[in-house]
């Protein structure tokens, strides 16, 4: 069954406040619903770069809880967000992948390092202002999708342990967007019409180059058509994602169509980007292999001989229908129903039976539907993917 607020009634609720709309209007559901709430708001970027609105949040986060009557602790968490978080994102991007550090960031301190400060608060739940509910099935606890598919985040929880997931609410799981909107402007919440945060977890919207840079030293090379053409040069492969149309400079050519380019792999051994124009099956993926995988609880009976589920290899993607097959290395292969465009190594492929979100691991590698992409060495070129 579905978490219902009316259980917290009298009980001592840690809510993480970020100043912003979603997780004001959490602490209202909270507060109405009769729970002893707490406060607790997260600084995990220190550099002071323009671009970071940590202090703005704050002060936010203090209105609503001065206009709620709620008590507000201030932690931070930056050393926690470099180690666990920031370098891993970093890592990724070195290898040529394609990281989502929400994930991570709601693993490890989200979930993680703030759970365990909430505890010491004299929290008994945790709550957030993510669009997601939670529920007990069968004895085990349990995520679902939240009630508004627009703005559904079980994807980005997907990595929360079980044990966690049964001590935390969702208060605006059942919520759509616009309601919540409407229910910051009738308790005259000043953030009513703040912003959704965007960018990189904690870090901000900014000039991605730019910052990447002073982390990563860039390394340009070549850029490659599928048939051997020398076409340009790319500034860095870490800068560039599968699928990406714009930013290129190769359009305009005479030797070749009017059709748009696409980056459709990375030669890593050659640091070569690989492009190809137009309706190309070069960025279709058949099939896909993932590791480090979670489990909300124990991994899905049938995932040996190979589990029927639906699959989601990006943020907001509909469901895809799959085959998820348990193998002996702890990794497993998501075989589609239909062919997936741009499958991006580093993201996440999350698992799904309905609404019920059964966890998910990181995706490793792909098997293009394109036979020079499978190719060893099409055209001289190492299609790595």
């Amino acid at each position: 069954m579905a978490f219902d607020l009316s259980n917290i009634a009298g009980r001592d609720v840690v809510l993480g406040l970020s100043g912003g709309v979603d997780s004001a209007v959490a602490a209202i559901l909270l507060k109405e619903a009769g729970a002893r709430v707490q406060a607790l708001h997260m600084t995990n970027w220190e550099d002071d770069d323009g671009y970071c609105t940590a202090a703005e949040d704050l002060q936010d986060a203090r209105g609503v809880c001065e206009r709620l009557g709620s008590p507000l602790h201030h932690v931070n968490f930056a050393r926690e967000y470099r180690e666990r978080v920031f370098e891993c994102f970093l890592a990724e991007y070195a290898a040529g992948r394609t990281p989502n550090p929400d994930v991570l960031c709601n693993r490890e301190i989200k979930f993680g390092a703030f759970r365990e400060y909430a505890k010491r608060l004299g929290g008994e739940l945790l709550a957030t202002g993510h669009y997601a509910r939670t529920a007990t099935i069968d004895g085990v606890p349990a995520l679902l999708k939240g009630a508004d598919p627009a703005k559904d985040q079980s994807y980005f929880l997907h990595a929360v342990p079980a044990e966690a997931l049964a001590e935390t609410v969702f208060p605006l799981g059942e919520l759509v967007k616009t309601d919540v909107r409407a229910m910051a402007r009738e308790y005259g919440l000043s953030v009513h019409e703040k912003k959704d945060s965007t960018g990189i977890c904690f870090i901000g919207e900014r000039p991605f180059r730019e910052f990447l840079s002073t982390y990563l030293p860039a390394n340009p090379g070549p850029i490659r058509s599928l048939d051997g053409r020398e076409l340009g040069t790319h500034s860095g492969l870490m800068y560039y994602t599968l699928g990406q149309r714009k930013g290129l400079g190769i359009g305009g050519r005479s030797d070749a169509g009017d059709s748009p380019w696409y980056v459709v792999g990375k030669d890593l051994d050659k640091n070569a980007l690989l492009v190809d124009q137009g309706e190309s099956d070069a960025l279709d993926s058949t099939a896909l292999v993932a590791t480090d995988l979670h489990w909300i609880g124990a991994p899905p009976e049938g995932l040996a001989r190979g589990l029927e589920c639906s699959t989601k290899v990006r943020y907001r993607q509909a469901d895809q229908a799959a085959t998820v097959t348990g193998r002996e290395d702890g990794s497993a292969r998501v075989s589609f129903e239909e062919p997936q465009r741009a499958v991006a190594p580093g993201q996440f492929a999350v698992f799904y039976a309905g609404e019920r979100c059964l966890g998910g691991g990181v995706i490793d590698k792909t098997e293009p539907r394109s036979a020079i992409m499978r190719a060893p060495d099409g055209a001289g070129i190492a299609a790595a993917r």
